[in-house]
C-alpha cells in the first residue's frame, strides 16, 4: 500500500471515528461492503448496516449482503421497498434515481434513527461525481453523509484497499440496480424487471462476470440488448443457442449483441 493510500484509509477511519456510531446503507457492492466492513472495524457493534429489499435489486445480491453480515458478525436491518410504488419513478423520467433515492434514503434515516444511530452513511466514490448521477442530489439534501468522497477514494483505490483487507469483493463486478438496463423514458413494470433479473442470473450461471442486459422495444415486444466484455463475446456465441432459449423464455421477443460491449451507464447516452 502506497503512503497516499495510507493517509486516505486513516482518513477515513477517523471520519468514522468522529461519528461514533454510523450506519450505512448497504447494497453488496464493492463501495458500501468496504465502507461497511472499514466502519465495523473502526466502531464494531456501533456500525450497523440497513438494506434496502427492492424489486430493483436481484435475490442474489439480497443474499450476499446477509451472508457478508453474518460472515463478519454485523447487525442488518432488511427495509422492504417498492420503488415502482414511488410517484413517477415507473415512468423512468431522467431524474428516476433522484426519485428513488430520495424516497429511500429517508426511510432509511428514520429506521437508522429509530434504532439510535444519527448518522447514515452511503458508498459513492470521487469517480461518481464524473457520471451523470441525479441521485447524489437527493444524498446532498438528505444531508447523507460520503465518507468515500470525503477521504477522495476512487473505485480503483477502494479495490486496491479491499483486496488488502481480504474482503471478496476486491475484484466484483460493478452491478448497478435493474432499473438501470431501461431507456429513459420507457416504462418499468415488474413483469420486465424479472425478465431482466432471470436472463442475466442465467448470464451468472454461465461464468459471465460483467454484463448487462437492457431492455428496448414497447410491452410484449421487447428487445434485449445484452452488453458483456468484448473477450467474452466468442464465449457468448459459444452459448447462443442456449442464452436465446433463456430470453425467449423469459418474454423478449428479440435478443441482440452489442458490438461495443459493456460500458456502466450505456443507458446515458445522449440523455
Amino acid at each position: 500500500m502506497t503512503p497516499e493510500l495510507q493517509n486516505k484509509l486513516q482518513t477515513l477511519q477517523n471520519f468514522l471515528r468522529k461519528r461514533e456510531s454510523v450506519a450505512v446503507a448497504f447494497s453488496g457492492g464493492v463501495d458500501s461492503t468496504f465502507l461497511l466492513k472499514v466502519a465495523h472495524d473502526v466502531l464494531d457493534e456501533k456500525a450497523i448496516a440497513i438494506t434496502a429489499h427492492s424489486e430493483f435489486f436481484t435475490e442474489r445480491e439480497m443474499q450476499e449482503t446477509e451472508a457478508f453480515c453474518t460472515k463478519e458478525k454485523i447487525r442488518q436491518i432488511f427495509y422492504p421497498f417498492k420503488a415502482l410504488h414511488i410517484e413517477g419513478v415507473a415512468a423512468n423520467p431522467k431524474n428516476r434515481c433522484y426519485l428513488c433515492k430520495r424516497h429511500l434514503f429517508f426511510q432509511i434515516q428514520k429506521i437508522a434513527a429509530e434504532n439510535s444511530f444519527h448518522t447514515l452513511c452511503e458508498g459513492s466514490n470521487v469517480d461518481d461525481l464524473q457520471d451523470f448521477r441525479p441521485g447524489l442530489k437527493a444524498i446532498e439534501e438528505l444531508r447523507i453523509e460520503s465518507p468515500l468522497r470525503e477521504a477522495k477514494l476512487s473505485k480503483m483505490e477502494i479495490r486496491e484497499l479491499s483486496k488488502e483487507l481480504g474482503l471478496s469483493t476486491w475484484n466484483k463486478p460493478s452491478f448497478a440496480c435493474l432499473a438501470s438496463r431501461f431507456v429513459y423514458g420507457e416504462r418499468i413494470t415488474e413483469r420486465r424487471l424479472k425478465m431482466i433479473s432471470s436472463t442475466e442470473q442465467f448470464l451468472f450461471q454461465l461464468g459471465f462476470k460483467q454484463f448487462r442486459v437492457r431492455v428496448h422495444g414497447n410491452d410484449g415486444n421487447e428487445l434485449a440488448r445484452i452488453e458483456v466484455l468484448p473477450e467474452d463475446f466468442e464465449k457468448l456465441f459459444q452459448h447462443k443457442a442456449a442464452i436465446l432459449r433463456e430470453c425467449k423464455q423469459a418474454g423478449f421477443a428479440y435478443v441482440s449483441l452489442d458490438l461495443e460491449g459493456f460500458r456502466s451507464g450505456s443507458m446515458n447516452v445522449g440523455k
